[in-house]
Parts: C-alpha cells; structure tokens; sequence
C-alpha cells in the first residue's frame, strides 16, 4: 500500500496541471479501492461552495456544473466536520443531497475525507459503491492517507489555476493572496519579472574523458567567466548600496577560490571525470551539507554556493545570454530562489520589490533586500512563480504577503501606505542625532545587533547609540579553520573602533547543534536542546579561552567591550565561564597590556534562566534577554518551520509575562537589563518592554528610526498603562488587537502593521 501510495503521489506531482492531477487522484484511487466511484469536490473560497471537479464513475457532463452550499449535503457535512464520514447507506442520510446530473442514486455506500492544507479546507475526497456496505477501517485509512499526502499539491495546483486568471465560477480572479515571511518591510506595487536559474545541475550526467586538460581549461575559462560576472554586478551595485555591502559577493568570489569549490572539482577531473560531471558533484554535495544544518543564516549558504555552481555550468555548456534583458520600470522581481547576483542584474531604479518561493529572513538576499530598502517576501512555498510572469502584483513585507490580479481598491489602500512610508521615512531622517527620550523625560538606548561589517555603517547612519550583540560566529564561518587568536583580535577591534566610545557587547561563541562550522561538524537528533552555545566553549576551554583572550586585547585603549555568555541554563556555567575569563584578563595584565576589566553578562534564552535571573545577576554585571530564542523555546516553535511557524508569536501572553518576571528580577538585583531580537525592533514591543523597564533596546538597524519616533512620542505613565491592558490578555491575538487599538489611538497607525486583504491562498 505504502508503495502504491508513492506512486500516486509522483504522478500527481508529475502532472501539468491541477485538472490533470485530479483526474490522476480519482482514477488511482479508484482502481487502489476496487470501489465503482471516486470523486473530488473543491471548495471555493469566493462563493464558499463546493465544485464537483474530477469524477470516475459519475457522469463526466457534472463536472464543474454540479455546486454545493459550503455545508450542504454529505460533501458539505465532511467539511463543516473536519474529519471522515463512512455511511453504508448513503440515501437514507438526512443531509443526503441527490443531483440527478451525476447519476449516483445507485450508489449507496459513501466514505468521504476532508482534504486539510495548513488548517484550511480545500475540499473533500469521495468514494462510493452500490452494495450497502461500512468501508472497513483500512480502506478509511487509506483515503485519510492520500488525502493528507495530497492536500499540498492540490493547494499548489488550484492556486496555480486561479493565477491563470479565472475563479472556479469562471470569472476574473481578484486580490489572489500568498503567504510567506517578511523579509524585509515595505509595500511594492508593480509587475511581475520572473528570473531562473541560468543551467540545471540536477540532470548533468555522468561522463569519462581522457582529455583532462581540456576539460580543466574549460573549467578555468567558466570559472573566469562567472568571477567577471560576479565582480561587474559589485561594482554596478556599488552606486546602490554602501561599499561595505559589497562583502557579501567577497563571499562568492571566495567560493570560487583554488582552495575552496573549483580546487574540488578539479581534483575530481584529474581522477577523469568530465568537467560539467564534477562541477555537479561537488556544488550538490555542498548544497546537501549546508540543506542539513538547522542553523537558518548557515542553510541560506546552500543557495548562493547552487547559484554559483549554475553559473559556473552555464558557461560550460555554452548557455549564458548575450541577450539584455528589459525590465518595466517598477519590477517585483520573482523567483524560485533568489540570490544577490539576480537582484544585481536588475537597474536599482526600476526594482521595486522582490520575492521567492524559497529562503528565509537570513538569506543573503534579505540582507541586501534591508539595506536596498526594497520590501521583500520569502518562503511563499504555494505560490507557482513560473505562472507569474508580467503579472500585475503587491508585495506586502510587513505581513509577508503576495497579492496578484489586485482590485482598484487593493491598490488605492497599498498605495496610500507607500505615501505614508515616504512621509515617514522623510520624518526619520531628522531624528538620528536627537536622544531617545520619552515626553516625560525617561531615556531610552537603542542599540544594534551586529555580525558582518556591513552592519557598522548602517547602524551608525541610523544614530545606534552601540551593540547590544555582535555575533562572533561570523570569522569562524567564513574561515577553513579555527581562527587564530590574532586574526579574531583584529577582527573584534575593527567593530570595537567603529563604534568607540559607545559598547560593543560580543557574545561568545554561539555555536553547536543548529550551527556547526565546517571543520567541526556536529551530529545530533536533536540540535536545538544538544550541544551548543556555552555548552560546547565550556567543554573546549581552549577555544573559549583564545577567544576571550582576543577579545581583551582587542578592547586596549578602548575600553568599550562588553562580554556576554551565550545560552545559560544553570548557574554552574556562568561560574566557570567567569573563573576563565578572569584567568585570562590576568594573564593580559601580567603580559603588560593596559586593559580594564570588561563587564561580563549572562543571556537569559533558555526557560530554566528565567527562574534564575536574581541568582545569574548576582555573578555577572547585567543582563541580556535573547528574545527570539527564549520565544522559540518557551512555545517549542522552530520559527524557521513553515508547518508551525505561524505559532510562532513574540506577542504571545506567556511570553510577555516571562519578559516582565525577567525584568521586575533584574531591576531587584540592581542590574542593568538590555534585550535584543525581534519583539525589541518592532515599535509597539518596544512600547511594551519600556513599559516593563528594559532601558536598553537592540534591534536590526534599519528598525532603530522608526523605534526612536514612537518612543519619542510617548509618556512612560502611557506606555504603562498599555502594558497593563495588554498582560490581561490570553492570545496573543489579543494582545496584538489590543496594542494596534492603542497605537491607533494615539496617532500611531502607520506603526500599526497594515491588515493583510487576503484573497486565496
């Protein structure tokens, strides 16, 4: 049955289009059950009405002409219930509906199945028999199974219908809505550039040759080839951004190195595999190694390296475009997986948008797509981006939403909100330099989360007051080997000097589980609660000790760093973690380095810290709340999932009442408190966590303008005012209806996030 089940599926998924996957869907099953019917009904969204929309066994005249109220009859009944419905006597139902189109008053026994996609109904799935008979539980097992196997493709299928233009009624589809996460915020209104990859890896084959010169020339000229390319889009770029964000295609060029990818695949030609062969073997294999990692920002890694590698291929096979592409003036540039090098290929000023099917807020692209300021969506896995093309469409980054076919009324709303961001954007610009401070005098500091140096000039041009957390994962990923105490001391000294005299808090090393390097990799079934953080530095106190090391002397004449302990679940870690960090600042002394001793933190991420704040604060000299993992473990959420990331809620009640015990603990012990993460970045949590007493707010610099405007704004007696309001709340739906209410009220609505229109999914 199993085997069966796989082969169903791989048909469906093979065939072109959602009426050719239907008629699949009821002609296997049909045959899999032995049953003389099988039907499938989709429920459309628009009408709410079900559409009899495949049929073996029925009347083929019925389909698309047979319709149900959304509750209507047995089909209407296996909706409004959500589960199975198994008659041995169909007729005899009281919500038994005969349509004498289909010719199925013979049939008397009735098992139909709800076809669920990401709690929605789509539709049902229904078989049938003249004998009065219960299928047995196999047989209601098996249609559960295929209904749920299913359920993805058929939600791919009917959205890739309704974008060709037509509602199941026949008439003009409107305001189609796909979901995926923010990217980056903003709203673009324009049409639709679909950009593919330039060559297939997947259907390179294998290949022998003698020639192995002539196969290593022609990897040398493809490689030469791409790295031109490469280095033209950074300087075309380097008019649009600043020069600092021209590191990210360093990163490309550094893949293509000798000693990195084209150094492996040439290894692979001298042992007589043909170029394009090897080139393939090893960009997958690299690509599976990064697809493995559940570290999200290292898995994105996966898509530049593919990237590079089709590039890499196009050449050898002599498939690159001599072609200029045209772009209309206001371009939503899609695809099935962005990259920089796409994004770079597009005129700046007439690139309005972008979004992918595939990526995540950590994606390179997204990082660009924030300093561009171009609103950016990702992950919209239903959306069929080949259908997309010269298509009319909205890009909502604040809720992450996608429109196409919008009305004239979706429009004029969108469009109101654009010319309230460049009113806004226009305001911001006069704050950078003017304190945070609240009407009634408390002030309020506002930092930045930092990894790669082009963060640094961001952050300062937005007038961040330091770094409430630099990543210092960020030399040991882009290096083939632990680095060197000296290579990290340069390193930490360059963020220190940027932002001197303002603190630089560096987190120690955060890695293990969900973020292994390279050259040490780490094997668990579960990441998220295995070895990492200060877990792994503790258990290695020669990398944890050479870090530190560079990290004081680093601070020499500067005296701005702040160290900060990554991952604390008892209070057995902060107590070693300090004895070796004092060990080390002894010995930088006894070396005759003039240094002071930095103030040490402890992050509070983990459940357990929150119950430990007072006795954690008395060991170190402040606090830090990691809030969008101390989130994703006090509601068991992989954000980063997109079957559950949806509960995924910062603004959840159980999470505001841990962020208040957190901050009522460390003002009791006397301690400074920050906070950095999602919630601190977005204006109303800001509100809220002012409000709770955090005085110090790190956040993604592009945030910092709009979070320094609204605090700016307000009173403290205001602000705590909400929070009370908002802690009687029990949803997080609540809590969020109830901020935006507030914020609306006091004139705050373009703070609000814009109501999402949805249309179909």
């Amino acid at each position: 049955m199993l085997n069966l089940l796989r082969r169903i599926v791989q048909e469906v998924n093979a065939a072109p289009g959602l009426d050719q996957a239907l008629r699949v869907i009821v002609t296997r099953v049909r045959a899999a059950m032995g049953t003389e019917v099988c039907s499938i009904y989709l429920l459309d969204p628009d009408s709410n009405r079900y559409f009899l929309m495949a049929t073996e066994g029925l009347n083929p005249d019925s389909i698309g002409k047979v319709t149900l109220g959304h509750s209507e009859g047995l089909v209407g009944l296996v909706g409004v219930r959500e589960e199975p419905l198994n008659l041995d006597d169909a007729p005899e139902h009281p919500r038994y509906r005969y349509f004498p189109d289909t010719g199925e008053e013979k049939f008397r026994s009735f098992l139909g199945v709800p076809i669920i996609h990401h709690r929605k109904v789509l539709g049902v799935l229904v078989v049938q028999q003249q004998d009065s008979r219960l299928f047995d539980e196999g047989e209601e097992a098996f249609l559960v199974t295929v209904s749920a196997q299913l359920a993805a493709v058929i939600a791919h299928g009917e959205a890739t219908g309704i974008l060709s233009g037509l509602s199941f009624a026949g008439q003009q589809a409107r305001d189609v809505c796909f979901k995926g996460a923010a990217g980056a915020n903003g709203v673009a209104i324009g049409h639709a550039v679909v950009s593919y990859p330039p060559a297939d890896l997947n259907v390179v084959p294998n290949k022998l040759i003698t020639d192995i010169g002539g196969e290593l020339a022609q990897l040398d000229a493809a490689v030469a080839a791409v790295r031109l390319d490469i280095e033209n889009v950074g300087r075309e770029l380097a008019s649009r951004i600043r020069p600092e964000e021209r590191a990210l295609f360093d990163v490309y060029l550094g893949i293509l190195d000798e000693q990195a990818l084209t150094g492996e695949v040439k290894a692979l030609i001298q042992k007589g595999h043909w170029a394009q062969g090897a080139l393939r073997a090893v960009v997958l294999e690299y690509v599976s190694h990064f697809e493995a990692i559940a570290d999200s920002y290292l898995r994105e890694r996966a898509v530049d390296i593919r990237d590079l590698g089709q590039r890499v291929l196009a050449y050898l096979q002599k498939q690159s475009s001599t072609l200029q592409r045209e772009y209309p003036p206001d371009t939503i540039l899609i695809s099935e997986e962005l990259t920089p090098a796409m994004l770079g290929e597009v005129p700046r000023d007439r690139l309005r948008g972008l979004v992918s099917v595939r990526g995540s807020s950590n994606s390179h692209v997204a990082i660009l797509a924030r300093a561009m300021n171009l609103p950016c969506v990702l992950g919209v896995v239903d959306m069929p981006a080949g259908k997309l093309e010269g298509m009319e469409m909205i890009v909502d980054g604040y809720n992450g939403e996608v429109f196409g076919y919008p009305s004239a009324e979706l429009i004029t709303y969108y469009q109101r909100i654009v010319e309230e961001e460049k009113q806004v954007s226009s305001d911001l610009e006069k704050l950078r330099d003017l304190p945070c401070r609240t009407e009634d005098g408390q002030d309020i500091s506002l930092w930045v989360n930092t990894g790669l140096m082009t963060d640094v000039m961001r952050s300062l041009s937005h007038g961040a007051e330091g770094v409430g957390l630099y990543r210092t994962e960020v030399p040991f990923m882009i290096s083939e080997r632990f680095p060197s105490e000296l290579e990290q001391r340069d390193c930490y000294r360059e963020q220190l000097e940027a932002f001197y005299p303002n603190p630089v808090t560096m987190r120690t090393l955060d890695i293990g589980g969900d973020k292994t390097l390279p050259y040490f990799p780490i094997s668990e079934e579960n990441p998220f609660l295995g070895w990492r953080g200060i877990r792994v530095t503790l258990d290695h106190p020669e990398i944890f000790l050479g870090q530190v090391r560079a990290m004081i002397k680093a601070s020499e004449g500067l005296d701005n760093l702040r160290i900060l302990l990554p991952m604390i679940s008892n209070i057995s870690e902060v107590e070693e973690a300090l004895r070796l960090i004092y060990r080390v600042y002894h010995e930088v002394r006894e070396d005759g380095i003039d240094v002071v001793m930095p103030p040490i933190g402890a992050m509070i991420e983990v459940p357990s810290s929150v119950f430990q704040v007072k006795e954690i604060a008395e060991r170190v000299d402040f606090i830090s709340v990691g809030s969008n993992d101390l989130t994703q473990y006090l509601l068991a959420v992989d954000r980063n999932n997109p079957r559950v990331a949806n509960l995924y809620q910062p603004f959840h009640p159980a999470v505001l009442h841990a962020l208040y015990k957190i901050s009522l603990d460390a003002q009791a012990a006397g301690k400074p408190l920050s906070i950095c993460g999602e919630l601190a970045g977005d204006p109303g949590g800001a509100i809220i966590l002012t409000a709770m007493g955090y005085r110090f707010l790190s956040m993604n610099a592009v945030n910092l303008p709009r979070v320094k405007l609204v605090l700016r704004s307000i009173s403290m007696e205001w602000a705590e005012d909400v929070l009370r309001r908002l802690l009687a709340c029990d949803t997080p739906q609540l809590v969020r209806s109830t901020l935006e209410s507030c914020l609306r009220e006091a004139g705050f609505e373009f703070f609000t996030r814009p109501s999402g229109k949805a249309g179909s999914d």
